[in-house]
């Protein structure tokens, strides 16, 4: 079989590490494999390369991606997925393997409803938002980087009394924010699946005032429902004129850097298993880690939703913040 694999979407730390497992577990059974440069949108313009073992060596330990990866408009139209298609005949490509994240899988959904060719999937999203999947390559180094951010923010919030707020990422998952604030503790964290109610945490910063408490950290994901830490920041300050309030976006440093440990073991099984899926005729699914077994989740699963917060580490945040 010619495959050829693709990363889509926004990049996250580990997808270099499935791309070189899923080229030398290829090449290790016969398979020839095409880089496809640029997402769906080097699919469209047959931005399509011949990789090799060496073309992967020492990437396990970057970031980013050597294929480059986009978000493409054009490939959610008619003629796009029609350009697409052709240039994967043009090059003989007869699989595909594709790491992203929701938005990859939903392009994947559209796409095979129109046309046929084997295909497995591998989560690569930093917001652990994918159904299939305990985790997802680039959680894990997103939250470390993220807790030691945090780490110094608290070190400077302590020598001057301050009131901290920082946000991280998460448009619809609150998992970075989630795992990042528990780990840091912060006495708040502020994520898109509960609504929050801005007058619990003014009282909590009060109680906290009173208790001469040196410092109140809390966590907020940019997607949560009240706003980010500029619109939180605004309201303690209309609240608490006399503190000192300050707010830190954190950004896209959650996106680079060195993958983790954890996050290029993942990365390596998954792109194994790709391969495996790929090779057994088992096509249409995205490979995951669940309780540390490999599964395959149908595309069209993936898409119906993200894993639920638990209620458990819910009722942590409001333990662990007296």
């Amino acid at each position: 079989m010619k495959i050829g694999i693709l990363t889509s979407g926004g990049d996250s730390p580990g997808m270099n590490a499935a791309i070189r497992a899923v080229v030398r577990t290829g090449i290790y059974y016969g398979m020839e494999m095409m880089g496809i440069r640029r997402g769906y949108q080097g699919m469209i313009e047959g931005d399509i390369i011949p990789l090799q073992t060496t073309d992967v060596s020492d990437i396990i330990k970057r970031g980013g991606t050597i294929l480059k990866t986009s978000r493409s408009k054009e490939f959610m139209t008619d003629a796009g997925m029609q350009k697409a298609y052709n240039q994967l005949m043009h090059h003989n490509i007869e699989g595909l393997v594709m790491c992203g994240g929701d938005g990859t899988f939903r392009g994947a959904v559209h796409f095979f409803e129109k046309y046929t060719i084997p295909a497995v999937g591998i989560p690569c999203t930093i917001d652990k938002d994918i159904i299939g999947s305990d985790y997802t390559i680039g959680f894990d180094t997103a939250v470390n980087t993220a807790v030691e951010a945090i780490d110094k923010i608290k070190d400077t919030a302590e020598a001057h009394n301050r009131i901290f707020i920082i946000e991280v990422m998460g448009r619809d998952a609150g998992y970075i924010a989630l795992y990042s604030g528990i780990a840091s503790g912060a006495e708040d964290i502020l994520i898109p699946e509960e609504v929050t109610d801005i007058t619990e945490v003014i009282d909590r910063i009060d109680r906290d005032e009173r208790r001469k408490k040196t410092v109140h950290l809390i966590v907020v994901a940019e997607g949560d429902d009240f706003g980010g830490a500029r619109e939180v920041s605004s309201k303690i300050i209309e609240q608490f004129p006399l503190l000192d309030v300050r707010t830190s976006v954190l950004g896209h440093i959650q996106r680079g850097g060195n993958p983790s440990c954890a996050d290029r073991i993942l990365a390596s099984r998954l792109g194994h298993a790709a391969i495996l899926a790929l090779k057994n005729g088992n096509t249409q699914v995205m490979a995951g880690i669940v309780n540390n077994e490999v599964v395959y989740t149908p595309f069209k699963n993936v898409v119906k939703g993200c894993n639920p917060i638990s209620k458990d580490m819910l009722e942590l945040i409001r333990v662990l913040a007296i």
